[in-house]
């Protein structure tokens, strides 16, 4: 009992950091529930049911100061969503030591993905099929959909697998290729990371996965951190903490890694 009220006071703290920036939190999540004691897939399932909630939770706030395109996710995300239903279905091929390692070096890329500095920019007026031109809350913008739809399918499915979000990925992905403005990124693929953590959940519990015991006080904990950031995020600019999150997520990968080390020595 000791050891579930300290993972959610865990979760709760990561929640409303990581919706302060519009990002998921799977990334830390499951190396938290692992922490205490989690097998590697229980808690890869019980972070994508925690991702759901939060994002949904998130979007309710981002929604009112219209930062979520919607057009946009639902252009974005439904390559994301497919294969995430199929990795988290087929993660249990995997053995937890390779999840662990995969988990890893996606880690390692988020982090410097999010050392990379971003401005919000416009890509100009691309009159080409498969380049779509966006008006959106007084922004214009080009999305690339032969570059974006690709990315967003391979990021859900390795998010499926292991349990993340992938909004690590879909941030710098909008911004840097898209040339969508980071407020508007933000809020969009929180909107993203919900339909990406369900259909994730959907295929670990539908393998057995589902920890009920785990799951529920780790999401109720989790919603209140993410209405908590939710509304700090409005009063906050992303940019200000991208590089301690880009640090912290290293960190994460480093935790990742020794982790699986100690799981295959053991």
């Amino acid at each position: 009992m000791v050891i579930v009220i300290a993972a959610c006071v865990a979760i709760f703290a990561i929640s409303a950091l990581m919706m302060m920036t519009g990002r998921g939190g799977g990334n830390f999540y499951v190396p938290v529930l692992v922490a205490f004691g989690l097998p590697m897939l229980q808690a890869a399932t019980t972070g994508q049911c925690i991702l759901f909630l939060t994002a949904i939770s998130a979007s309710l706030v981002f929604q009112g100061s219209r930062t979520i395109d919607w057009k946009l996710a639902l252009v974005l995300d439904p390559p994301t969503d497919v294969m995430a239903l199929v990795g988290g279905y087929f993660a249990h091929l995997l053995s937890g030591g390779i999840l662990k390692f995969v988990f890893a070096a996606l880690l390692v890329l988020a982090g410097f993905l999010m050392l990379r500095p971003v401005k919000d920019r416009s890509l100009g007026k691309r009159r080409r099929w498969g380049f779509w031109q966006r008006r959106f809350a007084g922004h214009e913008y080009t999305v690339n959909l032969w570059l974006a739809l690709p990315i967003t399918a391979a990021t859900g499915l390795v998010a499926g697998s292991v349990g993340i979000s992938g909004g690590s990925f879909k941030v710098p992905l909008m911004v840097l290729a898209c040339g969508v403005p980071m407020r508007v990124a933000v809020g969009t693929s929180t909107a993203m990371v919900a339909a990406t953590a369900f259909m994730g959940l959907v295929g670990h519990a539908a393998a057995g996965d589902f920890n009920p015991a785990w799951a529920v006080p780790m999401s109720i904990a989790a919603v209140a951190g993410g209405l908590s950031g939710g509304a700090f995020s409005l009063r906050t600019r992303p940019q200000d903490l991208k590089t301690v999150f880009a640090y912290t997520t290293l960190g994460a990968a480093a935790f990742m890694v020794v982790n699986a080390l100690f799981t295959i020595g053991g």
